[in-house]
């Protein structure tokens, strides 16, 4: 898989994980996935570790800030923008509420974020130095971002308003899928939380490469934490899981089908 060197704007560029215990975190996903890390002290204090696969920037793990102890640990998804207070102001105007007003990153960029219509957060990047991950796509890297939400149909007109994205109706065994659209590009994709699955908060759920989902599934257990859904086939994509994290942090993990 070639390094990616930039993110057009509107397409997804960069994931981070909140921890309320960074250094077992990143125990728990350099296990699974191979990564190593890189730390970097941050200028408001506080280590931002970067993990790489094979030398390449894959996503974060990061300490919760201060005061939020009560914050579940959870997965940050990032989508590259040309200009972070103009689509900040755009997305108030379509009924997002303002969660991180524009902060610089100094020389890595300029990012914000929001909980769109429906309450999941997203994270938008202006990139400077920092382009977003260097890897992706292949093994122990992101591949896929999927929005969970109780409301499909006024997320879908916010996501198309603010970014252009289409909404394509792809029925999955079992759920109605979506899938976010740019061009030909699939860029995410979108279902509704069932209400049978409890008290789930609209996300955007993170979806990371392996090359074997039952194998990993096992190593996730074994090192404390759970699958909550799965292994799972899917014709012509693959076998995923939905599963937690030893911090209670959810992620998914999928075996992508072969290509041909």
């Amino acid at each position: 898989m070639p390094t990616m060197t930039s993110y057009k704007p509107g397409t997804f560029c960069w994931v981070d994980y909140a921890s309320q215990d960074q250094e077992a975190s990143k125990k728990f996903y350099s296990a699974i996935f191979g990564w190593t890390s890189n730390d970097m002290t941050m200028q408001q204090g506080g280590v931002y570790s970067m993990m790489q696969k094979n030398g390449q920037n894959v996503g974060a793990i990061m300490a919760m800030p201060p005061g939020h102890d009560a914050v579940p640990a959870h997965w940050n998804s990032y989508i590259a923008v040309e200009n972070v207070d103009a689509t900040l102001n755009k997305a108030a105007s379509l009924g997002a509420n303002v969660a991180m007003p524009p902060m610089d990153v100094p020389q890595a960029g300029r990012m914000a974020a929001v909980q769109d219509p429906t309450g999941a957060s997203v994270f938008f990047w202006q990139p400077a130095e920092h382009k977003g991950a260097e890897l992706v796509g292949d093994t122990g890297s992101v591949c896929w971002n999927e929005l969970l939400t109780k409301d499909t149909k006024a997320a879908g007109s916010f996501y198309s308003g603010l970014f252009g994205w289409g909404v394509q109706n792809t029925p999955m065994p079992g759920m109605d899928y979506n899938i976010f659209t740019r061009g030909e590009s699939q860029l995410g994709g979108m279902f509704a939380i069932d209400p049978s699955w409890g008290p789930i908060p609209p996300n955007w759920m993170v979806y990371f490469a392996v090359e074997n989902c039952d194998a990993s599934c096992e190593k996730i257990k074994s090192l404390g934490g759970k699958v909550l859904m799965g292994p799972t086939e899917v014709p012509t994509v693959g076998r995923f899981a939905t599963c937690q994290d030893s911090q209670g942090g959810a992620f998914a993990i999928l075996q992508p089908e072969p290509r041909s």
